[in-house]
């Protein structure tokens, strides 16, 4: 085991995996920006180093700093948390490189799935269902593009291959729309990912956003930790998820289940993994596999009794899975709601100092935050500052349990978007489950036009 950790990551995630490396009996090192000094994980840190000033990519995104600090405080392994530099393979490289363990996939695995062209078409020899489209990058030719897409049927959806959370999509309807579409989309691709390519796919008109947790070790075991709904979603950013997806096909969701694994058998998967499916019309069409720990875990340590940092964490050792596949039992439900400091309707960030501020508890509930009483949320990172999840022995009761969390959350001086969450736990059509990605843009639209 490892004898000291640097964490290169900031916010609710940061803490998360410095409480797990506190129970394996891990030091940890938290890097940290001159905005984030104060924060708590830097505070319960066994050492801290400062590496910058606010600006992400003057710290949390400085791979030399980052490096630097690991080397001055000795640490053995890095842990990338999510985001920031959690899927880059060239810091995954670059940690190596420097003599210490990345705890993640191997640089060449998270390049491969990365790229959402070559991770597709792994995934389709791997035996994955995937969207109607093309297996390459679209070529330079507006009249080929034209024809491309007219063989697909509209309406398609143009896709950054080295993008990611939602960011370098765009939807076109008509071919009137596509040469536009598909210029911005390659200089939004170049600007935000540095890879001009995009690639064009069928556009799924009502799917779910349902995905497959995996554990992989480095001696070739793989299991499925079972699935969650991250449906409740707006512009690709998720707020409510679940664990497990209601209303699927049990036959379907134990079969995608097993290819998963199967899938990172075959290439060499090592780590934590998320495969992300859209679901529609009870078919899984693969659109993109996450090679990092996801926000959303919580619902699926809850649900199987794992704790998958600490997974991640014992398979970089060299560790093999202390379990096998029929060792795993699914039980109950949980669902967790995003807190996040922003107007719950428009969705404009607020940042600023919490002056009052109390978390809610009680049987089934979980809190992962790294905010308190008096904590200046900045306004340079993501408006995230906490999870509540909630477990029950039923969806219902998960539900009931979230219900009474969210009436006992106080949180003043900023805004946050709990009351969206109350609005949502409450909406029929959530109630009933196995709403689509599209659901809640459209409710907010109505709600918006009803004010008007």
């Amino acid at each position: 085991m490892f004898e000291k950790i640097l964490i290169a990551n900031r916010g609710e995630i940061a803490l998360r995996i410095q409480r797990a490396c506190r129970e394996l009996g891990i030091k940890t090192v938290a890097v940290h920006s001159e905005a984030d000094s104060e924060a708590k994980y830097v505070k319960l840190a066994d050492e801290s180093v400062c590496i910058g000033p606010a600006a992400a990519g003057q710290s949390y995104l400085n791979i030399p700093a980052i490096i630097s600090a690991a080397e001055v405080t000795d640490a053995e392994a890095i842990h990338p948390g999510y985001g920031f530099l959690a899927e880059n393979a060239d810091f995954a490289e670059r940690v190596e490189r420097s003599g210490f363990i990345f705890i993640g996939p191997r640089p060449d695995t998270i390049r491969l799935m990365g790229d959402k062209v070559s991770a597709k078409n792994a995934m389709k020899k791997a035996g994955l269902p995937v969207v109607p489209g093309v297996d390459g990058a679209l070529p330079e030719d507006p009249k080929e593009v034209v024809k491309i897409a007219r063989s697909i049927g509209y309406p398609v959806v143009i896709k950054s291959a080295g993008g990611g959370g939602g960011r370098g999509m765009r939807v076109v309807h008509t071919e009137a729309a596509l040469p536009a579409a598909v210029h911005v989309t390659r200089s939004e691709a170049q600007a935000a990912f540095g890879n001009p390519s995009v690639y064009v796919e069928k556009f799924l008109e009502n799917p779910r956003h349902i995905e497959i947790q995996v554990l992989a070790d480095k001696h070739r075991n793989a299991v499925y930790l079972g699935d969650r709904d991250c449906s409740m979603q707006r512009r690709h950013q998720k707020i409510i998820e679940e664990a497990p997806a209601p209303l699927v096909d049990s036959r379907g969701r134990l079969r995608i289940s097993e290819r998963c694994a199967e899938a990172c058998r075959r290439i060499g998967y090592q780590g934590a993994g998320t495969f992300e499916f859209l679901y529609e019309g009870g078919e899984f069409y693969f659109i993109e596999m996450n090679t990092r720990l996801q926000v959303e875990h919580p619902v699926t340590e809850m649900v199987a009794g794992i704790d998958i940092v600490q997974m991640q964490i014992r398979i970089a050792t060299g560790e093999r899975l202390p379990f096998k596949q029929r060792d795993i039992a699914l039980r109950g439900h949980a669902i967790e709601c995003r807190i996040n400091a922003e107007a719950p309707y428009s969705f404009t960030p607020s940042p600023g100092r919490i002056t009052s501020l109390h978390m809610p508890g009680g049987p089934g509930i979980r809190v992962d935050s790294h905010a308190y009483n008096g904590y200046f949320v900045p306004p340079h990172y993501d408006s995230l500052i906490g999870k509540i999840i909630a477990y029950g022995d039923t969806r219902e009761q998960a539900i009931a349990r979230m219900t009474i969390a969210l009436s006992e959350t106080v949180i003043e001086g900023i805004e946050t978007n709990i009351a969206l969450h109350r609005e949502l736990l409450r909406d029929a059509a959530f109630l009933r489950g196995g709403t689509s990605i599209h659901y809640l843009a459209q409710k907010l639209a109505k709600l918006a036009k009803s004010e008007m």
